[in-house]
């Protein structure tokens, strides 16, 4: 049974029940007062419980999908380097060897006139790093002559999590396709990445010394991947990052500190250093210069700025980064640029995310070079919305109400 699928669900649920049963049937046989009933009865209290947490994780697991297979729950990674290299005569997107078809993912439809979604594996060439990723083709991409490139916007989960969950629990590529629709941002190509390389580990998206260069294939490998198969943007303005959590943090990372391949970058509740723990380990071979560098607010107080714009989202009540995101404002200077959507409250979940997502595109749309937009595109949030708080370092956008 899948991890993610209902079967599962309804087993470790019927089963929770089961055992809830069980033990109030059972419990008045094993009252008595010698120690195989005190036992008896403290096995049958922890299997119930036991019971109830899974059907309970398992739950939420589906829902959110934090992970998506049972090998990204044990850590073992599907084989995905030996994927066969589409034949000569295949779709122009699937004809390079860097980006393969991914024939197991799975396949998603969107509505007439928006767009399509491939589901390709992306092989790195420098990290040896395999990576399954959707990738959004907007429709103009279609009608627009072979020379026509386009931005790109390559976007993370947060940790632990799948890339499908951008496309079903943010909306991500419908909203790009409404918002093109309305002209309120350009056509843009959108590969979407969950933010780790190498499950169960979370790797911060960090080269992690003697292991996984997770920063190197997002810097490199993505762009040089995406390249050899679709008509992208060839010059850093065209290119962007963004994420959700995790996700946001290694997108202002990514940008931050590779400005020659990204110009601007969304942080959607993101935070601005990597806490290590168990699912991290040691990310920085215990260098403190190292994990300096990776420190997003160390950068802004003691290295010059970089040239990049980057947004950033929170939440004065329901986000934990909310103190570290105004310091973050007021310690940017020129030539960076940076914006901030600030809700009155909102959690730490998708259905906050995709309030802020409209005006965030809009605000990357207009910093996107690359392509040519459609209609009267402005760039500028519309519609009745609730003010981000502006922050001291940069101005703030309105959220719509969604």
């Amino acid at each position: 049974m899948r991890l993610t699928g209902v079967p599962l669900q309804i087993t470790v649920v019927v089963v929770a029940l089961a055992a809830i049963v069980a033990t109030v049937r059972l419990a008045p046989r094993v009252s008595g007062g010698r120690a195989m009933d005190v036992l008896a009865r403290l096995g049958l209290i922890l299997g119930c419980q036991l019971c109830v947490v899974l059907a309970v994780l398992d739950v939420a697991n589906a829902s959110f999908d934090f992970y998506g297979s049972w090998g990204d729950l044990v850590g073992v990674r599907a084989k995905t380097r030996n994927l066969a290299v589409p034949p000569a005569n295949a779709s122009a997107a699937n004809r390079s060897a860097l980006v393969t078809p991914d024939p197991t993912a799975p396949r998603y439809r969107l509505p007439a006139g928006q767009g399509r979604i491939d589901s390709v594996v992306i092989h790195g060439t420098r990290t040896l790093i395999n990576e399954r990723a959707f990738v959004y083709l907007p429709q103009q991409y279609f009608a627009a002559s072979d020379r026509t490139r386009f931005p790109v916007l390559v976007a993370f989960t947060g940790y632990p999590g799948d890339a499908q969950n951008l496309i079903t629990h943010l909306g991500l590529p419908r909203t790009v396709a409404q918002e093109v629709a309305a002209g309120r941002m350009p056509p843009t190509i959108v590969v979407m990445l969950r933010s780790t390389v190498a499950p169960p580990r979370d790797t911060e998206c960090t080269d992690i010394p003697h292991g996984p260069q997770a920063e190197t294939f997002f810097a490199q490998d993505v762009p040089v991947a995406l390249a050899s198969a679709y008509r992208t943007a060839d010059r850093a303005a065209g290119w962007g990052a963004m994420g959700d959590s995790t996700g946001g943090y290694c997108a202002a990372k990514l940008v931050m500190r590779n400005s020659d391949r990204y110009s601007a970058g969304i942080s959607l509740a993101g935070y601005y250093h990597a806490l290590q723990d168990f699912t991290t380990g040691d990310l920085y071979g215990r260098s403190k210069a190292y994990r300096d560098e990776n420190d997003l607010l160390w950068r802004l107080r003691h290295l010059p700025s970089p040239p990049v714009s980057i947004l950033l989202t929170t939440s004065r009540v329901g986000e934990k980064d909310y103190a570290q995101t105004r310091r973050f404002l007021a310690l940017t200077r020129p030539p960076m640029r940076v914006a901030s959507i600030t809700l009155p409250f909102g959690g730490h979940h998708f259905s906050t995310w995709r309030r802020e997502l409209p005006p965030a595109l809009q605000w990357l749309g207009a910093r996107l070079a690359g392509g040519t937009p459609t209609g009267s595109f402005t760039g500028r949030p519309t519609g009745p919305g609730t003010s981000g708080a502006p922050g001291p370092g940069g101005r703030s956008l309105s959220v719509g109400r969604r």
